[in-house]
């Protein structure tokens, strides 16, 4: 397996989108390309590399990843590194700290305004005051969140 961009039986994701037709960055180690196992019109291969070097590919038209692999000329075994001899598990938080925290931005927006209102004399109906709850609430969830609670 003497291929560029191999090293220890895998292969590097930046040889793995060299291998890729109209690759687009989605994210932070997210991709999308065109999947090399059927005509694609759009891209609809998701490629995604973890930070302990596994790649991951998902073809959402509908390809099976053995599929994928064989035109890309390629093994499972090339797309996870080999484990380091003290691989700790790494903290799995079960959301996104980005949504979680989209989620306290538009609450704590609901209490400013709120707020607002009672500074300016405007009283709050029951209705009003059991969204605050809700969103204390709701924000109270997220930093349990954060806390890795669940």
């Amino acid at each position: 397996m003497g291929e560029a961009g191999r090293s220890g039986g895998t292969v590097s994701v930046d040889a793995l989108l060299v291998k890729l037709d109209r690759v687009r960055e989605t994210g932070q180690g997210r991709w999308v390309a065109r999947c090399p196992a059927h005509e694609d019109k759009r891209p609809s291969l998701s490629i995604r590399e973890l930070p302990d070097g596994r790649i991951l590919l998902n073809d959402f038209g509908g390809c099976g990843i053995e599929e994928v692999l064989a035109a890309l000329s390629l093994e499972f075994s090339d797309l996870y590194p080999e484990r380091a001899i003290e691989h700790a598990p790494r903290e799995c938080r079960p959301f996104n700290a980005h949504d979680v925290l989209a989620c306290i931005a538009s609450e704590a927006l609901l209490v400013v305004v709120a707020a607002g209102n009672i500074a300016q004399g405007v009283m709050l109906t029951d209705a009003d005051r059991q969204r605050l709850v809700k969103a204390a609430g709701r924000i109270e969830a997220a930093r349990g969140l954060a806390n890795g609670e669940r």
